[in-house]
């Protein structure tokens, strides 16, 4: 490390400890390097990690350069921006500006984060989460068979905008063909329930039942006499 003023020393101390601790704490890919400012050729006095390849005494980056050029109010931390190392290798990077007891820049701590690995993998996560996009059918988990029902009608209810009260005896007969597509009579219990709902019999159901069905199996055999 280049010998630095003793006023300094416990701003690059501090940035020293933080480099080390934060790739203790993220690991192989992260990187965090510590510039003096007072040799720009050779600002490089403390690297942590290994992910560009850089040795102590390289330059600075012409992104802080850019940066130092402005005047010394104007000069900001830079959060979440993206690089690229030699090797090829994407990384999120930030770097934060140190500044003596003047608020002078004297340094900064520039963290690079390989995040290679991870947009591989986050593309295939992408992958294996998305759906067709033909499909639209959806599917609810139960605890008990009476909530399957009361959901089923609840559903085909919706679509009608009204009371079963207000309800027509076409709407009702509707109500009974759409529960019928859906499946909902295959299960016990349910024609008792959505006749309770609509306020008919469940004789009434059956009959409209009955009708039902009778024209879904005569409209096959109409369609094969066309």
């Amino acid at each position: 490390m280049t010998k630095l003023r003793e006023c300094h020393r416990p701003v690059f101390d501090l940035a020293i400890r933080t480099a080390d601790m934060l790739v203790r704490m993220f690991g192989s890919r992260c990187e965090v390097a510590v510039h003096d400012f007072s040799d720009l050729k050779k600002s490089l006095i403390h690297i942590a990690g290994d992910i560009t390849d850089r040795k102590i005494g390289s330059p600075i980056t012409d992104l802080v350069l850019n940066e130092l050029a402005k005047h010394k109010n104007e000069v900001n931390d830079i959060a979440n921006y993206k690089t690229q190392s030699k090797k090829g290798n994407v990384m999120k990077s930030s770097t934060i500006f140190l500044r003596d007891d003047e608020n002078k820049v004297i340094g900064a701590l520039c963290l690079n984060y390989d995040i290679s690995l991870l947009m591989q993998f986050g593309g295939e996560i992408e992958e294996f989460i998305s759906f067709d996009d033909h499909s639209s059918k959806s599917e609810t988990f139960f605890n008990s068979v009476q909530e399957v029902i009361h959901e089923m009608v609840d559903q085909v209810l919706q679509g009608f905008k009204k009371a079963p009260s207000l309800m027509t005896l076409e709407e009702k007969v509707e109500c009974v063909r759409q529960l019928e597509d859906k499946g909902t009579f295959l299960i016990k219990g349910a024609t008792d329930y959505v006749a309770s709902v609509l306020g008919v019999s469940k004789f009434t159901i059956y009959n409209y039942l009955q009708k039902i069905r009778t024209i879904n199996e005569l409209q096959p055999e109409a369609v094969e006499h066309k």
